[in-house]
């Protein structure tokens, strides 16, 4: 009696700790095919923030989970974690149409913006504390998301993406040649626009942007850093050319960290290619989890 009393209360602690990498299927309208997978800890937080984390070309949500920090980090201060998943063969994200490209826009963009909503309403999350990150075709798209659901999201984090509105080509999932190797240049204010004709008549608050990327990228190249920079300061006010503070070794040896403003980080990698590694305790440092 006594062992099996403690082999079911062994399977107590099992079920209890049950947390898993879970997919829904019904959390709204997708025009775009997306599928959505979801992170919820065994211990919740009340009112959970949630975190969006968005794989690379040829990853998945199940790769994205599996090899990235979030999930350890959900177990310890009880966020929620959505992994969307591309619908397209290499599972490229769509950031070149006109339609990922525009909020409500029915592609993309606006099914990961309704897989947000979905969980925000399942479990009583906070809405103040929504915020997206990805690396590489992840994080070209949290970019887009940024400036097309400004309204939804407080803070992005980029490892190695390029501008919003960078990529386009007017066709669903395409690649812009041109902008991958870091021939799209245009000043502050033009990349601005494009943050802004995401959102047609939009004058409320914008998230926060952090951007990574390595200085020997030549798959998004290194160029397109500067061209982020320049899209957010744009949008800010801020002098791309001039950081108010620019600091050697930070956040480790061969990195650069420059704030521009209140609202914009970046941190240039020396001798990192594509992609500069997460660094989930930062991450969580800017997202103020």
């Amino acid at each position: 009696m006594k062992f099996s009393t403690i082999l079911s209360a062994i399977g107590l602690v099992a079920s209890a700790s049950a947390a898993s990498l879970q997919q829904v299927t019904n959390f709204g309208s997708n025009p775009s095919g997306v599928k959505m997978y979801i992170y919820v800890p065994d211990k919740l937080a009340a009112n959970p923030p949630v975190i969006v984390a968005i794989h690379y070309c040829t990853g998945t949500a199940q790769a994205y989970y599996n090899n990235s920090p979030y999930k350890g980090l959900a177990d310890q201060k009880g966020f929620i974690v959505i992994y969307p998943e591309s619908p397209y063969s290499g599972t490229c994200w769509d950031v070149s149409s006109k339609a990922t490209l525009t909020h409500d826009g029915g592609a993309n963009s606006n099914s990961i913006a309704n897989m947000v909503k979905y969980t925000l309403d399942k479990y009583k999350g906070d809405k103040s504390k929504v915020f997206v990150t990805g690396s590489s075709s992840g994080a070209m798209m949290t970019n887009v998301l940024a400036a097309t659901y400004p309204d939804v999201f407080a803070a992005g984090i980029v490892y190695n993406g390029v501008p919003a509105g960078c990529f386009y080509t007017n066709s669903v999932n395409g690649w812009n040649s041109t902008c991958a190797q870091g021939q799209s240049k245009a000043t502050p204010q033009r990349w601005a626009q494009w943050v802004y004709d995401a959102y047609p008549g939009y004058n409320g608050s914008r998230p926060r942007m952090q951007i990574y990327h390595g200085s020997i990228d030549t798959t998004l190249n290194y160029a397109n850093y500067q061209e982020t920079i320049k899209q957010w300061s744009g949008v800010f006010g801020y002098n791309p050319d001039k950081p108010i503070t620019s600091s050697q070794n930070t956040p480790q040896a061969n990195y650069r960290t420059d704030v521009f403003g209140d609202h914009l980080t970046g941190v240039w990698a020396v001798g990192v290619g594509h992609t500069v590694p997460i660094r989930g305790a930062d991450d969580m440092k800017f997202f103020g989890l």
